[in-house]
């Protein structure tokens, strides 16, 4: 069974970045498309990027389309979230999920499983 475990969230100004990881155990993550989703307080949960089994494609949700970068790196079995430019509507609970061999991947979050625990973003001012 895959586990994730994410991580790199803080407390950060208005226009800082942060990368966020999401790290994989039990499987490749190579092999499931990985999602980041994220909740505010008193919202729902809403998508933010996803990048697809084998990488063969990305979205992004519009919030975050020009400032945020999904990336993966199969040697440390870990999927990157770049955020750049953060902006305090983005603050939130970060977290990741994947579904086996998607390779067209959807910000749907019904269609992941296997999430993690959740990093915390906070972005002020």
């Amino acid at each position: 069974q895959l586990q994730l475990v994410e991580s790199g969230g803080g407390l950060v100004q208005r226009g800082a970045s942060l990368r966020l990881s999401c790290t994989a155990s039990g499987g490749s993550q190579d092999y499931y498309a990985i999602g980041w989703f994220r909740q505010a307080p008193g919202k729902e949960r809403e998508g933010v990027s996803c990048i697809s089994a084998i990488s063969e494609t990305t979205e992004y949700g519009e919030p975050v389309k020009g400032r945020f970068t999904i990336s993966r790196d199969n040697a440390k079995n870990t999927v990157y979230l770049q955020m750049d430019n953060l902006k305090p509507e983005d603050t939130g609970i970060y977290y990741c999920g994947a579904r086996p061999q998607d390779r067209v991947c959807k910000l749907w979050s019904w269609e992941y499983a296997s999430w993690g625990q959740g990093t915390q973003v906070t972005v002020s001012s």
